[in-house]
């Protein structure tokens, strides 16, 4: 059996829980039954937690969200300019998917992430590490003094956004061999 839960949080050790299935056998194979089973109590204790499967997953995406953001958020910490920002989160953003790819799986292939990359309007809803990138990048702009159209931000910041994105995915890639080393990105890769 999994580590198994004596005390404390038990909603937080069902999410790590599920973590850790999700990582060992997917998501498909997810149920409240087996986290109970994991965290050695009966089935029916995340049920005080979790209405369904469906609803530990949210928890889940919640929490790898949090774990992400918390890394980017790291990254940029005492950065004297955007640029230096931007980065060290595209650092921290490859690094953070090379050490963990099954949560890229699990929040780029299987979740929905929200993300308007409209440059004239914020939306409320927008997944959090995408608008830390939008917020750098237009400080870049107004550090930089740029000035750019609404669309060629929008493009610009696609283009920062696949760079990192794209590399994510290629560390993740099971049999992609590189002499690169994913948890230490050369800054040559990222300008």
């Amino acid at each position: 059996m999994a580590d198994s839960y004596h005390h404390g949080n038990l909603r937080q050790a069902l999410i790590d829980a599920g973590i850790k299935i999700i990582n060992e056998n997917g998501e498909e194979n997810l149920s409240l039954r087996k986290v109970a089973a994991a965290c050695d109590v009966s089935h029916a204790a995340p049920y005080a937690h979790f209405k369904d499967k469906e609803e530990l997953i949210e928890a889940i995406k919640a929490n790898v969200t949090d774990r992400f953001m918390d890394k980017l958020l790291k990254a940029i910490e005492g950065k004297p300019t955007a640029d230096a920002a931007i980065i060290a989160m595209g650092r921290a953003y490859v690094t953070f998917f090379s050490k963990n790819p099954d949560y890229f799986v699990f929040l780029f292939g299987k979740q929905n992430i929200t993300a308007h990359l409209k440059m004239n309007k914020e939306y409320k809803g927008d997944y959090p590490p995408f608008l830390l990138l939008r917020r750098m990048y237009l400080l870049h702009l107004e550090e930089n003094g740029l000035e750019k159209t609404v669309e060629e931000q929008e493009i610009e910041l696609i283009k920062i956004w696949s760079i990192v994105h794209g590399m994510a995915s290629i560390a993740c890639m099971k049999g992609v061999k590189s002499s690169f080393n994913w948890n230490d990105i050369d800054e040559r890769l990222l300008t």
